[in-house]
């Protein structure tokens, strides 16, 4: 514990108790695809996730989990990359946006259709 004496000196520093966004305060982000690959999931889950490694407009280098069950994006796609985590994903921070730029949307999705980019089905 610091002294009066060192405190007076020199005030203590406060820590850091949140890690900065990559996303710099914006909602969301365009991004190049650099890498798509799969991770296996924390312990109860077994899976393969898929995950894209990309490049954000600011020049930051993530890993964007990518929503949904089939995907069509390649190495030097576009895409749209917001906030949120996957549980049991560690380290994955972000999500990419179906629908948008070089993610298609899930195709013949009929719940929760705006999460993943799916248009409604006509009958």
């Amino acid at each position: 514990m610091a002294t009066i004496n060192q405190i007076t000196r020199k005030s203590r520093v406060k820590k850091h108790t949140h890690k900065l966004s990559a996303l710099k305060g914006n909602p969301a982000l365009k991004a190049v695809c650099l890498k798509v690959f799969t991770k296996k999931p924390k312990k109860p889950n077994s899976a393969q996730r898929k995950v894209a490694k990309v490049k954000l407009s600011n020049g930051i280098i993530i890993n964007a989990y990518l929503p949904g069950e089939t995907h069509n994006l390649q190495e030097h796609g576009i895409v749209l990359v917001r906030g949120g985590g996957v549980k049991d994903l560690p380290g994955i921070q972000y999500k990419c946006i179906r629908g948008k730029f070089d993610l298609a949307g899930v195709p013949n999705r009929i719940s929760s259709r705006s999460k993943y980019g799916a248009k409604k089905p006509t009958t």
